[in-house]
């Protein structure tokens, strides 16, 4: 090889950009999953060109360090895409630096996702650090080393740069994130949420009302809705499971149920199997806020973090109203997601959190769902006893990702085939959670609270991501489903109803999702919501919805009766997921539309709210 060529290729642009192509590639596999393409090259490489020229125009001394330094932070920017989508199944952006101060409590879980050969995209930072560490002259490669030459990088640095801002010019309108990302790369894409934050000016509080939500659902009300006041004078508990899918229910693994509690619940009361998730970024807390409010989350970041402020009209404030305690029962330290401002914007009346149960049999972030529900009901006896009645939140923790449930807590031993799996991790901690809420009802009951509370129940968020499972975990799902594990499984989670006001058990086969849960609690306990704007439905009263999704799903993305549709690059080219309940028939453009209004009614109704005392 002549000399000027073996320069050339071993200059510090050749290098870096060789080493910047596996990383674009590595991120592309992993988060697309798909076969080889020249879209990364055409995506990713311009952008990486637009930040490597310049130092080859400018730089005279030290280049080797600003080479390093771009790497690390681009190669940062592609572990971050990998690892957030291994959990989350979004495309990270800067908006997630908001979430900084949970990933101490959090770390148990990412620790869980880092699959080794991640790492090896660090692979040329850690062998250039002990280069220049322990090779003098290796500091003065880049000195030595061929230049490119200032004529072409001169040249490099307009193309390059031109060709970036065309990828990101020619996919601004791509609704689905996941898709901007695909053909903008995910440099880009990270540069353009910071630069061009797609935000629409607020509705005036004049066209959100009632009327306009229900139009846009496509519904009518019901002036005479069945179950009114049914459990009026009653205590309402709402009992939010920790991860906690649908799919858990009825299922039995080698003759063992995993769920036994629960489906005796499923069996006796009344049971909403069509029930889907709706969080962001806040998981349990954005659960607590919807469940609360029935307004949807933000469509950046946690609710807790970005509403925590605002005086939010609430259910606790409604019980408040009609002489109701209103309290909120949490293991954790009451700052984890900001929890003790959205406590405020809620109104409840008192929240118990670590600083009352203590660190005694800890599971996860704090102490065992079994300290939670004996400490938590001996706590309502007191309140009853003292003939206050109460409107509480109780909130599991237990079963939370990634399923490191202690020996001690063990109550089930799955077949060797579970060994080593998130998947058998998840029904070894679900098993025990449900053991847990056995002992809930029979102290429940052991009180005399079990005839004076309806309980409702139902499960926060989704515990097993589909892009977070290996093939074999895949393989273990479909062989105890009978069918590929996909979205419709995923987002699905349980609603139970029970206790005072439950005549005879029942299935309501309609769809729902977590806004629906406040008019629906509301119903029952007799409180009008005629003057508190809401955008959930009573789900005892409603046979069709419409849920709008973001987040989990790409924006755009909605569930009717039939179907879960993701939008592509635009409405036309979105996919759909049949539901048990329908075909997977397309949803109409009309109803696409009417779904983001939704979204943005409500983003604008609450960020035109005062903020709280």
């Amino acid at each position: 090889m002549k000399p000027t060529l073996r320069a050339a290729l071993t200059s510090p642009f050749v290098v870096f950009t060789v080493f910047m192509l596996g990383k674009i590639y590595l991120s592309w596999f992993v988060i697309f999953e798909s076969a080889f393409s020249w879209l990364p090259l055409l995506t990713g490489l311009p952008t990486v060109w637009a930040a490597f020229a310049p130092i080859e125009l400018f730089a005279r001394k030290r280049k080797l360090m600003l080479y390093m330094i771009v790497n690390v932070v681009f190669t940062s920017v592609y572990f971050a895409a990998i690892m957030y989508y291994k959990y989350f199944g979004v495309i990270v952006t800067y908006h997630a630096l908001q979430q900084v101060g949970q990933v101490t409590e959090v770390k148990g879980s990412v620790f869980s996702l880092l699959h080794p050969y991640f790492l090896f995209i660090y692979t040329d930072i850690v062998l250039f650090g002990l280069l220049l560490t322990f090779r003098r002259t290796f500091r003065s490669w880049a000195v030595r080393g061929m230049t490119l030459n200032r004529a072409a990088a001169g040249l490099i640095f307009p193309l390059a740069l031109m060709v970036s801002i065309f990828c990101m010019w020619t996919n601004r309108d791509s609704i689905n994130e996941i898709k901007q990302a695909q053909h903008m790369g995910i440099l880009n894409y990270e540069l353009y949420a910071i630069f061009a934050k797609r935000s629409e000016p607020l509705l005036d509080e004049s066209e959100i009302t009632a009327e306009a939500i229900m139009k846009a659902k496509g519904l009518a009300a019901n002036p005479s809705p069945n179950y009114w006041r049914a459990a009026e004078g009653k205590n309402i508990v709402v009992l939010q499971l920790e991860a906690f899918q649908n799919f858990l229910l009825g299922l039995s693994v080698d003759g063992q149920e995993i769920t036994p509690n629960m489906n005796s619940l499923m069996k006796q009361n009344f049971y909403f199997p069509h029930i889907f998730q709706m969080v962001s970024q806040g998981n349990t807390s954005d659960a607590e806020y919807m469940l609360n409010t029935s307004f949807y989350v933000p469509p950046y970041g946690a609710a807790a973090q970005d509403y925590g402020d605002r005086a939010l009209p609430s259910l606790p404030k409604e019980f408040r109203g009609i002489g109701y305690e209103a309290l909120t029962f949490h293991t954790n330290d009451v700052v984890f997601w900001n929890r003790e401002e959205l406590y405020k914007a809620l109104g409840f009346t008192r929240y118990y959190d670590k600083s009352f149960y203590g660190d005694a049999d800890t599971v996860a972030f704090g102490a065992s769902d079994e300290v939670l529900y004996d400490k938590t009901v001996t706590e309502m006896a007191r309140l009853q006893g003292e003939g206050k009645r109460f409107y509480a939140n109780i909130i599991s923790m237990s079963g939370h990702h990634p399923f490191n449930l202690p020996d001690r807590k063990k109550k089930i031993e799955l077949p060797d085939r579970f060994d080593d799996t998130l998947v058998g991790d998840y029904l070894t901690a679900q098993q025990y959670a449900d053991y847990a809420i056995g002992q809930f009802i029979d102290k429940l009951k052991e009180t005399g609270l079990w005839d004076q509370t309806v309980l409702f129940i139902y499960g926060d968020h989704m515990g097993l991501p589909i892009y977070s499972l290996s093939s074999k975990e895949h393989a273990l799902m479909k062989d105890m489903l009978g069918r590929d594990y996909s979205y419709p499984d995923m987002l699905n989670i349980p609603l139970i109803i029970a206790g005072g006001g439950v005549t005879s058990p029942q299935v309501f086969p309609q769809i729902g999702g977590h806004v629906d849960f406040m008019p629906t609690i509301a119903n029952l306990a007799g409180i009008s919501l005629a003057d508190h704007l809401h955008f959930g439905q009573d789900l005892l009263n409603t046979q069709h919805n419409l849920l709008p999704e973001r987040y989990y799903l790409p924006s755009g993305s909605l569930i009717n009766d039939t179907t879960i549709y993701v939008p592509g690059r635009g409405y036309a080219d979105g996919v759909t997921y049949a539901l048990p309940t329908g075909d997977g028939a397309m949803p109409s453009e009309d109803e696409y539309k009417r779904a983001l209004e939704l979204l943005h009614m409500s983003d604008s109704y609450v960020n035109q709210l005062p903020k709280h005392d």
